[in-house]
Parts: C-alpha cells; structure tokens; sequence
C-alpha cells in the first residue's frame, strides 16, 4: 500500500525506471511559485530529498530560477559584480585565474551540483601541471569568492569550496637587506634620479605605487610630515593612472626626517632642470604634478621603476632583493636600532603586527619623528659624511 503523505507536504510516485519521484511547489528567486522535483532510489530517500527542499522554504531559502554552469556564473560574476566593483588589478587577477584554471577544469560543471570532492580532483590536476602552490592558492580563493556571492545571491545554499584545504604555501619570501646592505646600495644611488625614491622605500617603508604617486602638495616641509594619497597604476587599455590608497592607513600622517627632506629637495632641483631641458614638451597635468616623474614630465611606470632599481642593486654589488622586499628594510633597520615595534607599525603602516597593534595614529607624534630621525642619521652619516 502506497505511504500516504500529508497535506502540503507534496508527493512522491514510482516512476516507470524503479526509480520514486517527489515533487512540490517552492519559491524561485525571481519570486514565481514553481514545481521542483526529486528523486531516489525509494521511498524513504525522495521523502527525505523532499521533506529538505520544503525545509528551504519554510526558511525562505528559494531555489535558483535556473541552473548556471560554473563557467557561465564565474563569467557573470566577473563581468556583472567584480568588473564595476572592484580595483582593476583585482579585476584582473580573478580574470586570468578563472579562465587559465577554473574554467578548463571545472566550466561545464552544474553549479548547483558541484561538490568538494570534484574542486580536489580539479586541484590535483593543477598540481600534476606542475601549477605553483601560490597560483593554486589564489585559484582556490578567486573560487572561494565567486560562490560566496552565488551564495548571497541565493543561487546555492551553501559554499563547497570552503571545505576543501587551501595549497600549502612557503612563507619563505626572502630576507631583507641588512643596514650595512642598505647604506651601500643608497651610496651607490646617490646620483641617480630615482635616489630619494629610495630612501623613501628604505627609510619609511613606502610601497613603489605610493612613492610614484607622491605629489608636490603631499609634503609638508614646514612641519616636517607628508601625507601620502595616490598611486601610480597601469590599466589595460588606458595606460598610467593616479587612483586613490584603498584604506585609511595607507593615507596616514607620516614623519619627514630631515634626511629623506634633504633628498626631496635635491629631487625638486632636479625635476626643475629636466623641465628645462623639455621645454614645452613638459607632460604636465593638473593632477600629476608627481614627484617622481617621468624624464619628460608624465607618470612613471612601475615596473620601468623597479627595472632602474634592480640596476642599482647591481650596480651596488649587493644582495639582490626586489622593491616590494626592499621596503621591508624599514623594519629590519627600526628593530636594529631597537625602536619600539608598536612605533615600527605606524611607521610601516600593517595593519596587524601583533594582537596588541590595532589603533592608527594619523598625528605624527614626537616618538614616530624620534624613530625615523634615528634612522635618518644612521643612514646620513656613512653616506655623505
């Protein structure tokens, strides 16, 4: 005799395969009132199935109004939600993963449908291509993400990717220079255009799109301190770009020891002569009265930036390190003169250094100038003595 169900609690049937089918009405996301099926191999099973989609409901979970494929909601995502939202990098970033990786491997996959064990499968392939660990990393995340927005969007009920283990990643990202190292690489810089670029990146701990974007009206000689606001970025299909810091520490109130004022000043003398030697040709723009320009007055690419620096590092015959490893010299120099690490923070501007560093100071307070005159005379007095 057929079980009996009861009333609202939909229905189940036998079909003609062996098979029991249950079937209900539910809510989609588009609000229309739809008929859902289920299925398993008895009874019990498609009452089981059934009695979890009515249990949605009743939650006010609805069901997708229909079924996207990985490939076509990461495509979706991308263009709908990450391109008009997000830093063009970023953008950019999630772009290459999902079509390099995700898309390859897992695009033709039944969002709905996808399970941990086939985000695994998709994961040991990338390893057998011999894939980094840190790319690998970052696939698994740019998936992370783009189902914890079919999740908001209540496209899925839950995110599968979250239960499978990120890639184990080196931490291991080299070891910054030595004081004795920095000395005798800025020694070596001191002709060069770039030279008070790098003691910027040195002594303050400055990113290279925080130095290329530092303006005129950002420093303030007077009261020794600048004010860091814009970066130098590269966009696909518009070029160099000054656009904002993303936080607020990054737009912190800084120190300005007289040692990186002098290099400034030095650089402004020199700026002044390569516009004269320009002439009329001077790119020059309201918004781009940067410090470190280019030799005909436009923005300066980043990585033409890091090429004049990576030539000074082997010019000064020292450990070669890059740009983004070299502004954490900063901290190896404030700890080796034993400078109070919460100090180091503000300094450095991380947003975490301990559980106990979680406040940002924007007034630049007498102990931050005492930390960065310290290191400004460290560096002063074995290069130009």
């Amino acid at each position: 005799m057929a079980k009996r169900r009861p009333n609202g609690g939909g229905t189940i049937t036998k079909r003609a395969d062996g098979r029991y089918q249950g079937a209900a009405y539910v809510t989609d996301t588009e609000g229309n009132r739809v008929r859902k099926y289920v299925y398993g191999a008895t009874w019990d099973e498609a009452a089981e199935k059934l009695g979890k989609l009515q249990d949605q409901e009743r939650n006010g979970i609805p069901v997708p109004s229909r079924s996207w494929s990985l490939g076509e909601w990461l495509a979706y995502w991308l263009e709908h939600i990450v391109k008009p939202d997000r830093e063009h990098n970023t953008y950019v970033k999630y772009e290459s993963k999902v079509r390099l990786y995700l898309v390859p491997h897992l695009g033709k996959k039944p969002m709905v449908k996808l399970s941990p064990a086939q985000i695994r499968t998709c994961m040991a392939a990338l390893t057998r291509e011999k894939v980094p660990a840190a790319t690998r990393f970052e696939v698994l995340r740019t998936l992370r993400n783009a189902l914890n927005r079919a999740v908001r969007e209540e496209l899925l009920t839950r995110n599968v990717a979250l239960l499978v283990d990120m890639p184990k990643v080196s931490k291991d990202k080299g070891r910054a220079w030595s004081a004795r190292e920095a000395i005798s690489f800025l020694r070596t810089a001191r002709a060069h255009r770039f030279y008070a670029a790098c003691v910027l990146i040195l002594v303050l701990g400055l990113r290279r799109s925080e130095v290329l974007g530092l303006r005129w009206q950002d420093i303030d000689f007077e009261n020794r301190q600048f004010t860091p606001t814009k970066q130098v970025q590269r966009e696909k299909g518009v070029g160099l770009i000054l656009k904002d810091l993303k936080t607020d520490s990054s737009t912190a109130v800084l120190p300005l020891p007289e040692f990186c004022a002098r290099a400034l000043e030095e650089r402004r003398e020199l700026q002044d002569l390569e516009r004269q030697i320009v002439g009329d040709s001077w790119e020059q723009a309201p918004d781009h009265d940067v410090i470190f320009s280019s030799e005909r007055g436009g923005l300066t690419d980043p990585v033409g930036f890091s090429r004049a620096f990576n030539a000074l590092v082997k010019r000064a015959g020292v450990r070669r390190i890059t740009v983004r490893l070299a502004r954490h010299t900063c901290g190896t120099l404030l700890a080796f003169l034993k400078v109070h690490p919460k100090v180091a923070q503000t300094i450095l501007r991380h947003s975490q250094i301990s559980m106990t560093m979680d406040v940002y100071t924007h007034v630049v307070g007498s102990d931050q100038r005492e930390a960065t005159e310290m290191l400004a005379e460290l560096l002063e007095d074995q290069i130009i003595g």
